[in-house]
């Protein structure tokens, strides 16, 4: 008789996330992500927190349009990543994002935490800092009110007051 050895899988209802309301983005390692010593690229970490950045502030409705519109966008000034386990091709992972502060004038934080479903162990954390500028001259510029209310709403839904 052979035994068929199964992943187990957790739900995203099951991870105890480091804040409430996560938005999430489903993840699989691909073999290219990985680097010689065959776990994820730390490239890949920071190409997978952009696309959920984007994702996430585009579902709460700072699409590009409106970005050309108003003439502003929020640009990272610095990303902190603590790596806590690796993960390797094939791993199936959660990651998740949260708008945890800003002053709703110049800056922002987002928060994220990046985990492998097969055993619920967090992967990575990290945080983003991000401030806001003008688009055509790539200087600090005061947040429009429709970004500034955007982030107040999101921080919000995550429980947390700025």
């Amino acid at each position: 008789m052979v035994l068929k050895k199964y992943k187990s899988h957790i739900m995203a209802e099951e991870i105890k996330w480091d804040l409430a309301n996560p938005f999430l983005m489903d993840i699989t390692v691909k073999a290219d992500e990985t680097d010689r010593l065959g776990h994820t690229n730390n490239q890949v970490y920071l190409k997978w927190l952009e696309q959920i950045s984007w994702q996430h502030i585009e579902s709460l409705g700072m699409d590009w349009p409106m970005h050309e519109r108003l003439s502003r966008a929020m640009a990272i000034t610095r990303t902190e990543i603590d790596y806590l386990a690796a993960s390797y091709k094939g791993d199936e992972l959660k990651l998740a994002t949260w708008i945890d502060k800003s002053d709703l004038r110049l800056t922002s934080s987002r928060r994220f935490q990046l985990v492998r479903l097969s055993d619920n162990k967090t992967i990575i954390k990290a945080q983003s800092f991000y401030a806001c500028i003008d688009l055509k001259s790539g200087r600090p510029a005061r947040m429009p009110k429709e970004f500034a209310d955007v982030h107040a709403n999101a921080i919000s839904a995550h429980g947390l007051k700025q």
